[in-house]
């Protein structure tokens, strides 16, 4: 697609809607926060408010800019359009709280039905000699992956490799929301019979929700780690610099190829089955193998992290 056909189907700017610049269009899908012009406009925007509460009036080209909302805060009421409605998701609904989104209820109502759709079954999955990969998902070497939501959000969980290898969990320890979170670093811990495991984080970033869903049934991870069994959501503020450490589409095959590779040897070894002999791997291989310890299957196939 050429430039010239994509400035005329993207979308205008939540700038450009409010009537602050002229002509701006959005490549992004309204992701505002990872945007280089909304944090160059606000902190004109910012500039030009500082001055004015110091007594000094702005000048030169920039010195109509206000903040979008404070624009659009002085409509009248019932032609003040939802966030929502500008970018597309809704038809037309005014906003009765001056863009005070934490305040609204129906943007909990909108987020809460966001959440219902996006956790439906991937397009596809691909098996990987009896491991689920599911496409358009991102994996850690930790056995740990990513689906990219909205704003800067991505979604992370446990792959269906860490989910048969361990078996069903019965307890979750899961970070509060607030909290950072560094690639490569222990995320939230899984235990089993007394036994635990760390899978670290696959992005750097801040807790945004904790699935209330797994920490009542812990089973979800291993029942369908990838939809319901979900874990976190988390906020990346420079999610393109994430991904370039993660695997995707053949990098993600390969890795999983390798890893159900290197745990076929490891069973023959325990149990003289060899993968040869038919059959597909069972959801539950630490629960199949009353002689292996919990500790000897997470140091030889989960990264635990520095």
């Amino acid at each position: 697609m050429n430039l010239s056909l994509l400035q005329k189907t993207a979308p205008d700017c939540l700038w450009t809607q409010a009537g602050v610049v002229l002509k701006k269009k959005c490549h992004t899908d309204f992701a505002c926060t990872g945007c280089r012009f909304e944090k160059a406009m606000a902190a004109v925007c910012r500039h030009n408010e500082i001055l004015k509460e110091n007594g000094f009036t702005p000048k030169g080209k920039k010195a109509g800019f206000v903040y979008w909302t404070d624009r659009l805060a002085k409509m009248p009421l019932a032609k003040r359009p939802c966030i929502h409605h500008m970018k597309g998701h809704i038809g037309f609904k005014n906003c009765s709280r001056v863009y005070r989104c934490m305040d609204c209820e129906f943007e909990q109502y909108f987020y809460d039905q966001f959440k219902i759709h996006t956790i439906l079954k991937p397009v596809d999955f691909e098996d990987i000699d009896g491991i689920s990969l599911p496409s358009g998902y991102y994996l850690h070497p930790g056995h740990t992956w990513i689906k990219i939501e909205d704003q800067g959000m991505v979604r992370m969980g446990i792959d269906d490799f860490a989910a048969r290898l361990l078996g069903k969990f019965d307890r979750i320890s899961a970070p509060l929301m607030g909290k950072k979170l560094k690639q490569g670093k222990p995320a939230l811990t899984l235990f089993r019979e007394g036994h635990e495991v760390s899978f670290v984080s696959p992005v750097n970033g801040v807790v945004a929700e904790v699935n209330t869903e797994i920490t009542l049934a812990p089973d979800l991870i291993n029942d369908d780690p990838y939809t319901r069994g979900w874990a976190l959501i988390i906020y990346c503020p420079a999610l393109k610099q994430d991904l370039k450490r993660l695997m995707f589409m053949d990098s993600s095959r390969g890795f999983m190829g390798e890893a159900v590779n290197r745990l076929h040897e490891f069973l023959e070894e325990e149990s003289g089955i060899k993968a040869a002999d038919g059959g597909t791997l069972v959801s539950d291989i630490y629960g199949n193998l009353p002689g292996t310890s919990w500790e000897t299957l997470v140091d030889k196939f989960i990264l635990q992290g520095p």
